[in-house]
């Protein structure tokens, strides 16, 4: 947040593919115009993770396929900046438990933050009604039904918490490639799938 705008804030990381779902961004940020009162910078920015410009934003969005393994000075700034308030959000392009970016990031944060701190988070966690209401927990995704990839549901979201608050929200979902898409061909949806997306913003803002 700069001044009063929002800002969606990807980060670049060295090891892996950050740069996945591109469309996605806009098509959150359009939600939030149409559904919110926040004000909106209207493209994402990219920041490498290893910059202190992070700090500066108290959302970010960290997406892959391969391999997490920070350097010495993106782990240091992953870590101060959760530390520090800040939230990011993390999302499992391969929509796997067991797949090579699920192994390595879980790893990335036990390493940081200890074994225990990533949990799963209960279905009546605040950050399913922040804005509107999820009541059975995280909404599915069109690659969890489908057949393709692990052909599991994950009926959990997982999270680190800093002082009862989430720093960290961590899913294996595949949102980022859910919400991939042209935000004008929402209006052939039967129901806008990006609404949890509006909620995992707003809960950050808060």
């Amino acid at each position: 947040m700069q001044g009063n705008t929002f800002t969606f804030v990807r980060l670049r990381y060295r090891s892996g593919d950050w740069d996945t779902d591109q469309r996605m961004p806009s098509n959150i940020l359009n939600s939030l115009i149409e559904y919110t009162t926040l004000q909106v910078a209207p493209q994402e920015k990219v920041i490498d993770l290893g910059s202190h410009e992070i700090f500066q934003y108290p959302f970010c969005y960290l997406s892959g396929h391969k391999l997490v393994q920070f350097d010495a000075q993106e782990a240091a700034n992953f870590k101060q900046y959760v530390l520090n308030g800040g939230f990011i959000f993390a999302d499992d392009c391969n929509h796997d438990i067991d797949g090579l970016f699920a192994r390595s990031f879980e790893t990335q944060m036990g390493q940081l933050f200890g074994a225990q701190a990533l949990k799963k988070i209960p279905n009546t966690h605040p950050v399913y009604n922040t804005f509107f209401k999820f009541e059975k927990g995280p909404p599915n995704t069109s690659f969890e039904l489908n057949g393709w990839g692990d052909d599991l549901i994950h009926d959990y979201l997982k999270a680190i918490e800093v002082n009862g608050r989430i720093g960290v929200l961590y899913s294996n979902k595949d949102y980022g490639c859910e919400w991939d898409y042209d935000f004008r061909n929402k209006r052939f949806l039967a129901e806008d799938n990006t609404k949890f997306g509006v909620n995992i913003v707003m809960y950050a803002m808060l």
